[in-house]
């Protein structure tokens, strides 16, 4: 138990009870995590799966308290001390920090017009909020703990340590696939993730899990994390909501500067309702009234219809890594839109932006096991290596779908079956 004098305990459904530290009490009752309170861990998902109301916040508490156990296999395999363990914690924490309104979908748009990723954010507002001045007080460096709780970290332990706050195995996939699970009402997620932190260690500067001690439990969390993608993430109607919301964001910034954070304080005012009520509130024609009327039907959940889809092997195919770029997207909603004579503001294409199986060695993804030789050395190798069953699902797929209003369904659906050929996406020209 890393937390010897307890400052409180929170009741959480997924881990039991919370406990927390002075220092982790302040930073809790701050402004910038009282935020993530009203910013939905799966905005949209909720119009599909009513229970997936639960917050950024809930979840960061739940990171925290992972990355506690795992700072403590730390500890006692000799990597870190006590004071490193606490900034662990303290990156679990305050990882999400930067989370615009509506979680991903925000940062979708934030990339698009900026650049910048929630990570970009997180360090800017662990740096410049109060949370900066809590740690200072509390003799931490705010530049060391934003890179720390961003996977940034300089330090020469920084490779690893890295790998434990933002990799494939850190407590933050963990907590998503347990909470994520849990309020959805799917039975994906019930990983054994306590067993799979004792199967890990350090290798050659790398995470790995043991082999073959680790390797069912491996399997059993990388698929749990497919199953909640393909059920959930990616489910038609959830994505639907995605698309609204991402697409009114987008089209209200010009007015209202939602991506426009250099000062922090726009970042800080902004959650899923006070975004809401500033799109609600636009006047005028063009795109600020298109935008006004998609989040006027996602409150109604009158959502957008998918008339057309297709899975690209994301291993193989070169077209998927085009359609990944927003430029290549709109000219191509601007061609469907001609064609089915239908305004391109109302045809979205959507192809999802996170890995659904981060087994993939061309995408950087492959994950690592070890295992102990006779000499007592660690032999480390790739996973799909040694599991078939992980092997077979390297060539994962992307999901690309096409939606757009209910009355122009069947204009939109004929118009995706000529530009893109029928039945296939191959023939797109990009």
């Amino acid at each position: 138990m890393l937390i010897k004098q307890r400052a409180g305990e929170i009741k959480d459904p997924v881990h039991g009870y919370i406990y927390f530290n002075e220092v982790e009490r302040r930073l809790i009752d701050s402004r910038p995590l009282q935020r993530l309170r009203r910013i939905k861990q799966l905005a949209g998902s909720e119009l599909t799966y009513p229970g997936a109301c639960h917050s950024r916040f809930l979840h960061s508490l739940g990171v925290m308290h992972l990355s506690g156990l795992m700072a403590e296999r730390l500890i006692e395999l000799g990597y870190i001390d006590l004071e490193g363990a606490l900034k662990l914690r303290l990156a679990g924490l305050l990882h999400d920090v930067g989370h615009g309104p509506f979680s991903h979908v925000y940062e979708d748009v934030l990339y698009e017009k900026q650049g910048l990723t929630h990570e970009d954010l997180t360090a800017k507002v662990v740096k410049e909020s109060e949370l900066g001045d809590l740690l200072s007080d509390e003799g931490y460096s705010r530049d060391e703990v934003a890179d720390l709780c961003t996977g940034r970290l300089r330090s020469p332990d920084g490779r690893f340590l890295n790998q434990v706050v933002a990799g494939r195995l850190s407590p933050d996939t963990m907590d998503y696939i347990l909470r994520d699970s849990y309020f959805a009402g799917v039975g994906f997620g019930q990983v054994d993730v306590h067993r799979l932190i004792d199967s890990m260690d350090v290798v050659q500067g790398s995470v790995a899990v043991d082999y073959p001690g680790g390797l069912y439990v491996l399997e059993a969390f990388i698929i749990a994390r497919l199953e909640l993608f393909n059920a959930v993430y990616f489910h038609r109607t959830v994505r639907a909501a995605n698309v609204m919301l991402s697409r009114a964001m987008s089209y209200a910034d010009e007015y209202l500067g939602l991506t426009e954070v250099e000062d922090i304080e726009r970042l800080l005012s902004m959650d899923d309702s006070t975004v809401k009520a500033e799109i609600l509130n636009l006047e005028g024609g063009g795109r600020a009234k298109v935008a006004k009327e998609l989040v006027l039907m996602f409150e109604e959940r009158r959502l957008l219809k998918s008339t057309f889809e297709a899975v690209v092997y994301r291993g193989d195919d070169p077209l998927a890594s085009q359609l990944r770029r927003a430029a290549v997207r709109r000219r191509l909603e601007e061609e469907i839109g001609e064609e089915a004579d239908v305004d391109p503001d109302y045809v979205v294409i959507d192809v999802p932006s996170v890995l659904s199986v981060p087994v993939h060695p061309k995408d950087g993804a492959e994950v690592l096991m070890f295992r102990k030789t006779a000499n007592g050395g660690r032999e480390v190798m790739k996973v799909t290596d040694v599991s078939p069953l992980l092997s077979s699902l390297a060539k994962f797929t992307d999901v690309v779908r096409v939606y757009t209003l209910s009355e122009h369904r069947e204009a939109v659906a004929e118009a995706c079956r000529k530009v893109f050929g029928e039945g296939s996406l191959y023939k797109v020209s990009v």
